[in-house]
């Protein structure tokens, strides 16, 4: 590494080299070059198939913080008001707004459908405490799940805990080994091709993006999504899993045991999480297990990790 981490945290040293394991596509942080930027609210109502609406982009986005569109409420049972509507007084952000109402997520943040309530809580909790941090500054909406956490009382954080954990796996990730993928660009951290159709070398790093653009613009809770990885991840992450004994505590088939179901999970997020202990940035329960695990991870270890987890089913 060659810049003390203390530095690196404070944002000050991005013209210095960071350090070796660093998952830039985890992070895809917008870049003069590279940003997209996200359609704008011009009145136009839009429909799904299927769906709830019409409704604007900023009613799908839950601008203003107003409540984001439900498209299709049947989905679902009658989530809280935490989730469904934050609290403009105390600065909450509607969970549904990022995670959706089924727990989708994006790339940027996570998908969290199904996953143990106690550990949904737990990771809330340690966001308020200070125990919980990202190690890339320029992660703006981990901070904004920091302010969140702190705003939300204990009642509240065990209501979103438990309705999330109480929903279905949501759409699946297809996961394509390739050489090949198409150029892309930065929309909030969430990579989208770009519009010229170009195409370049993997190299090493994996590409989530959405499997219908258009459709994930809408915040469509039943919009897929596309994760390109090096030909070859996904033996080696098999292999890795293997020597590492990661079943030993996220179960078989990675689905959740003692720690948390990987399995079918976007592996933006887990890079970004498998980073973040490495840097020693989470200090919650469990993470003093994870740190001496990931110590010595290369930037390829973790692409290869965390494509195999993803290609895993989820039941």
């Amino acid at each position: 590494m060659k810049t003390a981490i203390s530095v690196f945290l404070l944002g000050i040293s991005t013209a210095m080299a960071a350090p070796s394991s660093y998952p830039d596509w985890a992070y895809a942080v917008p870049t003069p070059q590279n940003e997209a930027t996200a359609p704008k609210d011009d009145g136009t109502k839009f429909t799904l198939p299927g769906a709830a609406g019409p409704f604007t982009r900023g009613q799908t986005a839950g601008a203003g913080y107003t409540p984001p569109a439900d498209w299709y409420p049947g989905d679902h049972p009658s989530m809280p008001n935490t989730v469904a509507a934050g609290n403009t007084a105390r600065g909450i952000t509607a969970c549904a707004g990022c995670h959706y109402p089924n727990g989708k997520g994006r790339p940027q943040n996570a998908n969290i459908a199904g996953l143990n309530a106690d550990y949904l809580a737990r990771q809330l909790r340690e966001f308020k405490s200070g125990a919980r941090h990202s190690a890339e500054p320029r992660k703006k909406n981990a901070q904004q799940m920091v302010d969140i956490a702190k705003a939300m009382t204990d009642g509240e954080i065990t209501e979103a805990a438990s309705y999330y954990a109480s929903l279905p796996p949501t759409v699946p990730i297809k996961v394509v080994q390739a050489v090949m993928v198409p150029q892309m660009r930065s929309q909030e951290g969430m990579w989208l091709p770009h519009e010229s159709g170009a195409r370049e070398p993997i190299g090493m790093r994996i590409i989530e993006t959405p499997a219908n653009v258009d459709r994930e613009q809408l915040r469509d809770p039943h919009a897929g999504f596309i994760t390109y990885v090096p030909r070859g991840a996904l033996a080696k992450g098999e292999r890795l899993t293997e020597k590492l004994r990661c079943a030993g505590c996220h179960g078989e088939g990675l689905k959740g045991a003692d720690a948390p179901g990987i399995a079918g999970r976007s592996p933006s997020y887990l890079g970004r999480q498998l980073y973040d202990f490495q840097q020693g940035m989470r200090h919650g329960e469990m993470a003093a297990a994870m740190q001496p695990i990931v110590a010595k991870l290369s930037a390829a270890d973790i692409i290869n990790l965390t494509a195999y987890a993803a290609s895993l089913p989820v039941k």
